[in-house]
């Protein structure tokens, strides 16, 4: 069965940038998300559309269908007083809160003597991106995961986190 909007998709895959591995699951746990509905970089999503279980590609994903180009405005100038009581280092990433209030990811890309410049952009932008998947499953979603968007696969039971679970239910 070919892949079909509002499925369970479950992948194994490794991500490359050139030659380094940026990412993988091979060997652990699946990726399982909702064919469809964006949880995926698109060119992945793409790129899985026809595919079967047990089937397996490579696909390679261009910056504008994964993190995007590199944008020459996400640099900014920073006071270096900012950051008192981190020890700098030219490629740290620092993570910070956005005016959305969600978390922001920056990278440093300059250490001055009274200002430091970080980069907002996303660390895989302009990057393109080679990607080795396996199909482990795929499955027709039920109402309530068609409605949250959630695949039963990622929903945490409050109930077992709640009682000291532990690991054997997603609670670390």
């Amino acid at each position: 069965m070919a892949i079909e909007a509002n499925q369970i998709v479950s992948i194994e895959y490794e991500v490359r940038d050139g030659e380094s591995v940026v990412d993988s699951n091979v060997g652990g746990e699946p990726l399982v998300f909702m064919f469809g509905k964006g949880q995926i970089i698109p060119g992945l999503e793409n790129g899985l559309s026809n595919m079967t279980i047990g089937e397996k590609a490579e696909i390679t994903v261009e910056p504008k269908d994964a993190y995007g180009e590199l944008n020459p405005d996400a640099m900014q100038e920073v006071p270096k007083d900012q950051f008192a009581g981190i020890d700098l280092e030219k490629g740290m990433t620092l993570y910070g809160q956005g005016e959305d209030g969600g978390t922001v990811q920056v990278v440093v890309k300059e250490i001055g003597e009274e200002s430091v410049i970080i980069d907002f952009n996303h660390p895989l932008a302009g990057k393109t991106l080679m990607f080795k998947v396996t199909i482990n499953n795929i499955r027709d979603a039920s109402a309530e995961e068609v409605m949250t968007g959630i695949p039963a696969e990622n929903q945490q039971d409050d109930d077992c986190c709640a009682t000291g679970g532990g690991s054997s239910c997603g609670c670390n």
